[in-house]
């Protein structure tokens, strides 16, 4: 560094003195450099640190999930959650809908997650909110309001955050980029026999740890689909701080009677055009039953991609798994039924879902059955074969 002696000083001084111009460049030229140093300092942080950072600049957040949250969203929103508190800051997990899935339920149940569920705007926790496994806030009244200040998301969408946003559609769960954010600001996964103060440092307690793996795992099929190698990267980076026995009572709850009959249903009434399936598995009390149908009907032999439809009181839920290159699932499940109003689907390159309300009629007296039958069959076909 540029060092200068008190007499060497005094001569700029006097130069600077007798010529304004020269000392306004020189102002000039210093403001430059401090913004400059500031940017790259700014550009050189993690997204982790940016983050934590700016969690640490609000007294109280509300960390929302996706409606119907999965495994993956209640992971990544414990995380985030968790990174709130290394800061002292407020955070309260929140979300629209219900939570039915097994293996979901059990997650809640054996991790001890705190959720809150909100119906309405006015009962969200705090007025910053971050949204996690989603982009854009959705599934409760006054969604349309909400104005996030930050998102952390996989999924692909126009949404962001006020002050920061990471979007990563590559990645296969959310999971994975909250691991990562953990192993940017130097966190040490707390091995399940210790406590959190054995560690040096920032400690990412087993609990959270394990949440985070079964997010990834859960998200990526065991990460045999759709899985980066940021996911097998951050999925090694938690292995020391899993607790295996909650990690197992997790992934392999009791199975509902009525999930076993749907799965079978869409066995044995699947329609097969070439490697190509789809089966409408009719009325069901849960809709969470028909993506296990779809996973299931795509591990069986010769088949590469399949959508699984079925009717919960009066929408029709669409499911869909690919392991074929040439189906996008989202992209061919929005193709679906681009046509039919109301209607909602996406997803990524391996999964996607999508929903199909009632609609009412003119005079708004009655609902009238969503679309089904043969020509949404036939579109479904279509979409997967990339004719539509």
């Amino acid at each position: 560094m540029l060092q200068l002696g008190g007499g060497a000083l005094q001569r700029l001084a006097d130069r600077l003195a007798a010529n304004p111009e020269l000392a306004a460049a020189v102002g000039v030229g210093v403001v430059a450099l401090v913004v400059a140093a500031l940017l790259v300092r700014r550009l050189g942080r993690t997204h982790g640190e940016r983050l934590r950072d700016a969690l640490a600049e609000q007294d109280a957040v509300s960390v929302l999930l996706h409606p119907n949250p999965d495994a993956d969203a209640m992971a990544s929103g414990l995380g985030v959650a968790e990174l709130a508190a290394s800061v002292d800051t407020d955070a309260t997990v929140q979300f629209a809908g219900q939570i039915r899935r097994q293996e979901n339920r059990a997650f809640r149940t054996v991790l001890d997650v705190d959720l809150d569920r909100i119906d309405h705007v006015s009962e969200l926790a705090a007025e910053s909110v971050v949204l996690v496994d989603h982009n854009e806030p959705r599934g409760f009244a006054g969604a349309d309001g909400v104005l996030p200040f930050a998102v952390v998301d996989h999924h692909p969408g126009e949404g962001s955050g006020e002050l920061f946003t990471d979007v990563r559609t590559d990645y296969g769960a959310c999971a994975s980029i909250v691991a990562e954010y953990f192993e940017e600001v130097g966190a040490t996964p707390v091995p399940p026999e210790a406590h959190d103060t054995e560690v040096s440092g920032l400690a990412l307690p087993t609990r959270v740890a394990t949440g985070l793996l079964y997010g990834i795992l859960s998200d990526t099929n065991r990460l045999t689909r759709g899985a980066s190698a940021a996911d097998f990267a951050a999925a090694g980076y938690l292995h020391g701080g899993v607790d295996e026995d909650r990690l197992e009572r997790i992934a392999d709850p009791e199975v509902s009677t009525e999930t076993l009959e749907v799965k079978a249903r869409a066995i044995a009434g699947r329609e097969l055009r070439g490697s190509f399936a789809v089966s409408d598995v009719g009325a069901v009390s849960s809709a969470d039953a028909i993506p296990q149908a779809a996973d299931e009907l795509v591990g069986l032999e010769g088949v590469t991609a399949v959508v699984v439809l079925g009717d919960k009181d009066g929408t029709i839920h669409l499911s869909g798994r690919s392991r074929d290159d040439r189906v996008h699932m989202g992209r061919a499940l929005g193709a679906a039924v681009d046509d039919i109003p109301s209607a909602s689907a996406g997803g990524h390159a391996r999964m996607g879902g999508g929903q199909i309300p009632p609609s009412v009629q003119a005079d708004g007296t009655a609902e009238v059955t969503a679309p089904r039958g043969d020509d949404l069959v036939d579109r479904l076909f279509e979409a997967m074969s990339g004719e539509v």
